[in-house]
């Protein structure tokens, strides 16, 4: 990436897409700064993220992740080094991706790649941390964006939101409030990252 050139972001997603759409529109709005969302891509033919596409003029491609189920590895991953390195890409988001990254893979885009994580890591990394801060009846969660390594969910983190958790509030409307969290955080983060870089996010070494 140079001054004169827009930080170009791809992003892998799994599901309905809230969190990309938040970023989309945040790019419809003005608010990426130098980020531009240049390639979305799914692990399933299905996913609501791929919708996102021609909604806001994105290319948005299906890439076969078989034959694992929870993971990408083998051809499968080759496969997804080879879409991903034809976008250029600068950034890489992991928006719900929910397969686990080998080290081929993050080796190929080292310092690249971010996740948005709905817990304030590192309590209640892996699945359904929503659920997780609900039952462990904790008074404050939210939500955390991190660099991807290969520790899952232990990568360094670039900021987090707080949620606090109130006496009325259910699992429905906890993951309402962790949900708008999230879309605040993340294109701020990626604001800020291609502003400034990822290194000005890390944590400064005491």
């Amino acid at each position: 990436m140079t001054e004169s050139r827009p930080m170009r972001v791809v992003i892998l997603g799994s599901g309905r897409g809230s969190n990309a759409e938040a970023l989309l529109r945040a790019q419809a709005a003005d608010r990426l700064g130098r980020a531009r969302i240049v390639q979305i891509f799914s692990d399933r033919p299905d996913a609501g993220i791929l919708a996102l596409g021609p909604r806001f003029g994105v290319p948005a491609d299906f890439v076969d992740p078989a034959p694992y189920k929870t993971k990408l590895e083998g051809a499968a991953e080759e496969h997804y080094i080879t879409s991903i390195t034809a976008s250029e890409p600068d950034l890489i988001v992991l928006a719900g991706f929910m397969r686990v990254l080998k080290p081929r893979l993050l080796g190929a885009f080292e310092g690249k790649i971010v996740n948005l994580h709905p817990s304030l890591l590192p309590v209640f990394p892996g699945l359904d941390g929503i659920g997780q801060a609900w039952r462990a009846g904790v008074r404050v969660t939210g939500c955390t964006v991190h660099l991807v390594t290969g520790e899952v969910d232990g990568g360094p983190i670039l900021d987090q939101a707080a949620v606090r958790i109130d006496d009325t509030d259910t699992l429905e409307t906890l993951t309402q409030k962790v949900h708008a969290a999230e879309h605040a955080l993340l294109p701020d983060v990626v604001a800020r990252i291609a502003a400034h870089g990822v290194a000005a996010l890390l944590p400064r070494r005491r």
